[in-house]
């Protein structure tokens, strides 16, 4: 976990993954694709469990690789699981009312809340020391 850290554990990575989440959840639905050849069934669940999962994930290896004291931690774990919930829940509502074709779904927000519960919960058992 230690490698895995140094290397995923850079300020910069958690910054490109907050703006990617913004960017992918803003694309308008005309750009989204439309080919249904290789379409797998509820894809679009699965990446918003993973987006917001890796979201917790990667600032909580950014705050762990600097040697804070476990308290200070899990209190950081705990503010990047609610903003990334927060994020989740505002995001859905951006694509209700600022994104062309693009739709409020109540079940978007609970894989969002479940994706960032479940990075909450990895983080928690494998980066406190």
């Amino acid at each position: 976990m230690k490698k895995l850290r140094k290397y995923l554990g850079k300020q910069y990575i958690a910054i490109s993954w907050t703006v990617i989440i913004g960017i992918l959840l803003c694309i308008p639905g005309s750009m989204l694709p439309q080919e249904q050849t290789f379409a797998i069934p509820n894809f679009d669940k699965l990446v918003h469990v993973a987006l917001f999962s890796g979201f917790v994930i990667l600032w909580c290896m950014y705050f762990s690789s600097k040697n804070l004291p476990r308290k200070k931690l899990l209190r950081l774990f705990f503010l990047f699981f609610i903003i990334s919930c927060t994020y989740g829940i505002g995001m859905e509502f951006v694509q209700k009312y600022f994104i062309p074709m693009r739709d409020y779904d109540p079940y978007d927000i609970i894989l969002d809340l479940i994706g960032a519960g479940l990075g909450y919960g990895f983080c928690n058992i494998t980066l406190i020391d």
